[in-house]
């Protein structure tokens, strides 16, 4: 057990002084690595923060009735109870139409074109919150409201989430492709690396071969090589998307405020992180080994 762990000492010794012993070509390697890795990281958080903000907006599955101008109180009154009574819907609020039209005229900023109205182009409306989020079942919903007297039109107000969902969807498969696209370019950059160091250290290897050294022993500093330069290639990853998301956060800051709102972009989850360094650190070492496996069998000591 010394003896292995010795070995790795070794190796691992041996690896940080190859590192250490060419810095440039070391701190550009890293760099290419961080930037590719950084591209689907980054999507892949933007895509999450979106999701989360749409999530937050869309809460509860909502529907609103606009019921025709002609309707009296009365009548929104009656359509309000049968509401009430629905065993689909949870709950219903009543907008009377001075109350919009004060609304529209205090939010949209329309005030003086309000005020030249010759009256009131609202009709009395009411909000629906239903019990099931079932896409299916809300459309029917929709569709059984629609047909009441004096609903003049019922508008499903989680149509738009759904449409953001199936466009989220759609993103977090482009990350995943872009992700696997950019994973083959890390194994061809990590072995190409590998490739070149044991040309120019082909005589130490056959000599070490001659010598009675294991392709195991052997393999083992340039498969410690591979993973480190991914685990820090990870690690420069996740500085890029940090501070670009510091960056876009000041104007993301400013935006929401026009909205109330004092959303932030969040940064990956500590659990993302770790996954992230994994990866680049295993693609690294897969990389490695891939090109020390094909080489090695084409040096013999001689």
């Amino acid at each position: 057990m010394r003896g292995w762990l010795a070995q790795h000492r070794h190796a691992l010794a041996l690896t940080l002084r190859r590192l250490l012993g060419h810095p440039l070509a070391t701190l550009f390697s890293i760099m290419v690595i961080g930037i590719a890795l950084s591209l689907p990281a980054g999507l892949y958080v933007l895509l999450e923060n979106l999701g989360t903000a749409s999530g937050n907006v869309a809460a509860a599955p909502q529907l609103s009735l606009f019921l025709a101008l002609d309707a009296s109180r009365q009548e929104a009154m009656q359509v309000q109870a049968r509401l009430k009574n629905h065993p689909r819907i949870r709950g219903v609020r009543f907008i009377p139409r001075e109350q919009a039209l004060e609304e529209l005229k205090q939010n949209a900023g329309l005030g003086d074109v309000v005020e030249s109205l010759p009256h009131n182009p609202l009709p009395d409306a009411l909000v629906v919150t239903a019990k099931s989020d079932d896409p299916a079942l809300l459309k029917q919903l929709r569709d059984e409201l629609g047909q009441w007297p004096n609903v003049a039109h019922v508008q499903l107000d989680s149509a738009w989430a759904e449409r953001l969902a199936a466009l989220l969807k759609l993103g977090r498969q482009a990350v995943l492709i872009l992700a696997a696209l950019l994973g083959f370019a890390l194994l061809a950059i990590s072995g190409n690396t590998i490739r070149l160091q044991i040309l120019t250290q082909r005589e130490e290897i056959e000599v070490a071969k001659l010598i009675g050294a294991t392709d195991p022993f052997i393999r083992r500093p340039f498969l410690y090589f591979g993973a480190l330069q991914g685990l820090v290639g990870g690690a420069a990853a996740l500085l890029l998307v940090g501070a670009s998301l510091h960056l876009l956060n000041a104007s993301v800051a400013e935006l929401a405020a026009l909205y109330g709102s004092d959303f932030r972009l969040s940064a990956l989850s500590s659990g993302d992180s770790v996954r992230l360094l994994l990866l680049a650190a295993g693609l690294g070492w897969f990389g490695a080994y891939l090109s020390v496996a094909r080489h090695l069998r084409l040096i013999e000591p001689r």
